[in-house]
């Protein structure tokens, strides 16, 4: 099949707005998420032993800034993209998911991949994330090691301080592993 400019164009520019979407996680640059989803933005993450769900922008903003906080450290990398356009200003993707998050208040380590499965949708002029969601390929959870040292810690100076986070625990669901 042969693409058009403008469908190659919207295809990198859903690409850079997936990576933004990363980035502004592991560096919980709040006001640059905030722009990345639709108002009516749907969520939801299925992994080993959670499952999340939540709908709006305002709601995902929240969860992200109360999970990657000043305690944590986290690394997301998006691999292999599948872009497909499916209307003028509508497209889906499927990102393989990379990532390590560190809770360093609880001393744990989450390793996994993920298959990320998103809805794009483009409002004036910008393409947003209308609807992401994941299902976990494989998740191991970890003690840290007592001897391992934390050299660099961006999250510990641009992430919400334990007095400024709030309870996202209605958006989580637990299971038992």
């Amino acid at each position: 099949m042969a693409y058009t400019l403008q469908q190659l164009s919207d295809m990198e520019d859903i690409r850079a707005l997936k990576h933004r979407y990363f980035r502004g996680i592991d560096t919980a640059d709040m006001a640059l998420l905030a722009t990345l989803f639709t108002a009516d933005v749907g969520v939801e993450y299925r992994g080993g032993t959670y499952r999340v769900r939540l709908s709006g922008r305002d709601a995902m903003v929240e969860f992200l800034a109360n999970s990657f906080h000043s305690g944590a450290v986290a690394m997301h990398h998006g691999h292999m993209p599948e872009i497909t356009l499916t209307g003028p200003d509508e497209a889906e993707g499927i990102w393989y998911l990379e990532d390590i998050f560190i809770n360093l208040e609880e001393r744990f380590r989450t390793v996994g991949t993920a298959i990320y499965r998103d809805r794009y949708r483009r409002e004036d002029g910008v393409w947003r994330i209308a609807r992401t969601e994941y299902d976990r390929v494989m998740e191991i959870v970890s003690p840290i090691d007592p001897d391992a040292r934390l050299t660099a810690h961006l999250l510990g100076r641009t992430g919400r301080k334990p007095e400024e986070r709030s309870d996202i625990g209605h958006l989580i669901e637990w299971e038992t592993a």
